[in-house]
């Protein structure tokens, strides 16, 4: 190649060799970047590599991808909805037997000295027959279950985290930690309460903090839980007894910020003693087997769900008190949503990453997360006090939902997920 004698002059033939190396530097390109690899990040991208085939890129990315299995020491309850989705998405019959079905669950409500706690409210666990409205499981399992589906689908898992991102005229040029940009036609921020993504976008939240904290842990038991899980409604806030498989049950209690941190700082005798307080002796002799943490809780939605080449999802776009126990399946229907507005949209060969397609999303989730936000928010200021008079108020409207089995029925669906516009993948259907 020949240079003019100016460049040769100048050096310019330098900077110009440099220009074209840069150039010729292919950035690397994908069609989807999912920031976040918790159950919901994970199961979007497989659920769409499953709808729309090898030819649709996806890359998740998360530092937690570093390790070679999850650590995650907690246990959630999954929606007999939820788990459809997991059965569609050909996660389930992995973890299938590491899974508790609840199969029934009393309410109580009383005060920490009362020597009875009547029992106000019962549920049967089933939606249909032979299908529990929910199981619980340990997140490690499930997640384990997840990345080993995602590596045989071909989905990319980077350990790393978003950084930055910058819109284009068409994409979406994501930064990673080491420097690296992926371009991409959608981002999808599925990186947790404390979103980077969220953040860096500048969305706000809206919402408030408790003055409380849920302490979670696991026990071990030396009577069999028979599947039931129990709800003691404690002026604190609940107290929630939730059934693994073996005689084991994972504790959610919740206590003021402070009683929280002076609880989970006791020696193991002192722990003990305040925990059989609260679970009594039903289930005989306790063992607390696993790690106690104590998490702080709150109200906080996203003002916006979506930006320009952006979605939230998960805790990114909400966080909600775990008083009714759907935050993670509040995440997993945000997840079905969106998969199914991409999938459409893909298939019309439209732009996954088009405001039309991200407005869908937004429509389809924002109602529901409002109403499931304000639901449990009045829950928890109406259970989490010593009034007398609210004591009795709600005794009776629990007492009366008890009398009601059509009632009782319509609060089943709703915990199990399978009210208003569900998705196919809630269903069980695939993409």
């Amino acid at each position: 190649m020949k240079y003019p004698l100016n460049l040769l002059c100048s050096g310019g033939i330098y900077k110009e060799a440099a220009s074209m190396a840069k150039a010729s530097k292919k950035q690397p390109k994908t069609d989807l970047v999912i920031g976040g690899a918790g159950f919901a990040g994970l199961a979007l991208g497989i659920a769409l590599r499953q709808g729309l085939g090898s030819t649709f890129s996806i890359t998740v990315i998360d530092p937690a991808l570093a390790a070679a299995n999850s650590k995650d020491p907690r246990a959630s309850a999954i929606a007999a909805a939820a788990r459809r989705l997991f059965e569609a998405i050909g996660v389930w019959d992995a973890v299938a037997d590491k899974a508790q079905p609840i199969l029934d669950m009393v309410v109580t409500d009383s005060k920490l000295d009362d020597v009875m706690r009547p029992t106000f409210l019962t549920f049967d666990g089933e939606v249909e027959e032979g299908e529990p409205f929910a199981h619980m499981i340990e997140n490690r399992h499930l997640i384990d279950a997840l990345v080993a589906k995602a590596k045989e689908l071909g989905v990319g898992l980077r350990a790393g985290a978003v950084t930055g991102f910058e819109n284009t005229a068409n994409a979406i040029d994501v930064t990673l930690k080491d420097g690296e940009t992926i371009s991409a036609r959608l981002l999808v921020g599925a990186d947790g309460a404390s979103s980077v993504i969220r953040e860096t976008a500048g969305i706000p939240t809206r919402g408030w903090n408790y003055d409380q904290s849920a302490i979670v842990t696991t026990v071990g038991l030396e009577r069999e839980h028979n599947g039931r899980a129990e709800e003691h409604f404690l002026p604190a806030g609940p107290f929630a007894i939730l059934p693994l498989t073996g005689k084991r049950v994972s504790i959610v209690w919740t206590e003021t910020k402070a009683e929280a941190e002076r609880f989970v700082a006791l020696p193991d005798n002192e722990f003990h003693d305040e925990l059989e307080k609260r679970f009594g002796l039903h289930l005989g002799d306790l063992e607390v087997i696993g790690p106690r943490r104590a998490f702080p809780l709150g109200l906080f939605t996203a003002r916006d769900f979506t930006a320009d080449r952006l979605a939230l999802v998960g805790d990114a776009a909400h966080v909600i008190h775990p008083i009714a126990g759907q935050g993670l399946n509040m995440g997993l229907r945000d997840i079905a949503a969106l998969a199914e507005s991409i999938s459409d949209a893909a298939r019309l060969g439209l732009d996954i990453g088009a405001p039309d397609v991200l407005t869908r999303y937004q429509r389809w989730r924002r109602f529901d997360t409002m109403t499931m936000g304000v639901a449990t928010d009045g829950l928890n200021k109406l259970f989490s006090n010593n009034s007398d008079v609210l004591r009795l108020a709600r005794d009776v409207g629990l007492g009366l939902v008890e009398r009601l089995p059509a009632l009782k029925k319509v609060f089943i669906r709703e915990a199990a997920g399978f009210t208003g516009e569900v998705p196919k993948l809630l269903k069980g259907e695939v993409l």
